[in-house]
């Protein structure tokens, strides 16, 4: 079963300042609690990051995902999807930036679905822990 959320706010930063934030993924530990590592797989002919591995927490354990980006409307939103991982069967997400007085309204979208069933108390602990990670990159933008 697929678990989705999606969360909204706005930061006081510029679209650009914005999405160059959600790109720099080498630099994703330094703000996104949960990721422990990012590594560039691949990148397009412009040098933007296209397959990006990662390894995070997830459940109480570690674990490895690969996610492929898709840049068709940058710099208004960036999505991505999962190519591989361990314990979670597809991965589908986008941050989808608009202009808000003098900062930007950035949404997030998420949607999991894990390779074995969880507990619905567990879901609901694992959806409010992903969608942190909205808060925890206003955080890094404002600092």
């Amino acid at each position: 079963m697929v678990e989705s959320g999606s969360e909204s706010l706005v930061v006081t930063a510029g679209l650009d300042e914005c999405f160059s934030m959600v790109t720099d993924f080498e630099n994703y530990h330094e703000w996104a609690h949960d990721v422990k590592q990012a590594t560039v797989l691949t990148r397009d002919s412009s040098g933007r990051p296209i397959s990006v591995e990662f390894r995070a927490s997830a459940l109480g354990r570690s674990t490895h995902y690969t996610l492929d980006y898709d840049y068709a409307q940058a710099p208004n939103k960036l999505s991505w999807h999962m190519s591989d991982g361990d314990i979670m069967r597809s991965i589908v997400g986008s941050y989808a930036f608009e202009p808000a007085g003098s900062g930007t309204r950035i949404t997030y979208d998420l949607a999991v679905e894990l390779v074995i069933p969880l507990p619905g108390f567990v879901k609901r602990r694992a959806e409010m822990r992903i969608l942190s990670t909205l808060k925890e990159l206003k955080t890094r933008i404002e600092s």
